[in-house]
């Protein structure tokens, strides 16, 4: 066998429209055609191979009352400028001292990891990487 890339990415999440909406508007993604299943979902274009799945499912296991921990389960993202999805983030009210953990923003532009990487939390509390190839 040969994996030829990652295809998607699927996610439960308990409000489908909330979801939608952090997706759509935090993450700029774009919603893309989902079959017509028999449970409520939404479907996103993730650069121009991948996608991210959402998926109403009320058995579902979620991070309740986990806050944002840079190790525990997440998936990446990459953006072109590391430094203005910073402040883009910060214009949402996402700041590095939030008591909130929904607007908790993690930076660290000098990664062991050798690329820069931020982190958020979608509302469901699934952590999500933001990562750049370099800093500009």
């Amino acid at each position: 066998m040969q994996i030829a890339s990652i295809h998607h990415v699927s996610l439960t999440v308990t409000d489908l429209e909330r979801s939608r909406a952090f997706y759509r508007d935090v993450l700029g993604l774009t919603e893309i055609a989902r079959p017509n299943f028999s449970f409520p979902g939404a479907w996103f274009q993730v650069g121009t191979a991948q996608q991210l799945h959402l998926i109403v499912h009320p058995h579902s296991t979620f991070r309740e009352g986990k806050g944002l921990d840079t190790r525990d389960n997440h998936f990446a993202v990459r953006v072109n400028d590391y430094w203005a999805t910073a402040e883009f983030l910060r214009a949402l009210g996402y700041r590095e001292d939030a008591a909130d953990e929904f607007q908790k923003l993690i930076l660290n532009p000098h990664a062991t990891a050798g690329f820069p990487q931020m982190y958020i939390l979608d509302p469901d509390r699934h952590v999500i990487e933001i990562n750049a190839e370099s800093l500009p």
